[in-house]
């Protein structure tokens, strides 16, 4: 079985909020809306996610809450990492390094630019990611250790934009 790694950009998140620093701010109207709107299609795909890793930001948070709820029997274990605030490349094979090679399907759930550019260089595909984009990877690696090590080692198989989606 293919090994599944999902990449998603945090939704939406207000400016006009008053946190007290950026890893505080929360989601807006938009970002409410966006983030079950993809959780929706990654179900319908059966793409749901075996294990979240995630930013621990609270605009991350937000994000991975909202799209849970579509599904309440889902049994998706969740780690918030400060490690993933702001993080890239480097920081994506850190927390894939020690994963067990039964754990099929990731979300890494995170923030630009980091996300863009280990999307890019994962899938060998220059990819734009605004918010609430997931990229959708596949390979065939029997394990996550070393998985993220070479350009082009996933296969794109499709990136999800809430604009582009049907109601």
């Amino acid at each position: 079985m293919a090994m599944r790694l999902i990449l998603m950009r945090h939704a939406k998140s207000s400016w006009k909020a008053e946190a007290a620093s950026d890893h505080e701010r929360p989601l807006n109207s938009r970002g409410r809306k966006d983030a079950p709107r993809i959780a929706k299609v990654l179900k319908r795909m059966g793409w749901w996610p075996d294990l979240v890793l995630s930013s621990d930001s609270e605009r991350t948070r937000q994000t991975w809450e909202l799209m849970a709820g579509i599904d309440e029997t889902a049994k998706t274990s969740v780690q918030y990492l400060n490690d993933l605030y702001l993080a890239g490349l480097s920081d994506i094979q850190t927390v894939l390094y020690p994963l067990a090679s039964s754990t099929g399907s990731v979300l890494l759930l995170g923030h630009n630019p980091g996300w863009e550019e280990a999307a890019s260089y994962l899938s060998g595909v220059n990819i734009e990611m605004t918010t609430a984009n997931c990229v959708l990877l596949e390979a065939d690696h029997m394990q996550w250790h070393g998985s993220c090590e070479r350009l082009g080692s996933w296969r794109l198989v499709q990136v999800l934009r809430p604009r582009e989606l049907e109601d």
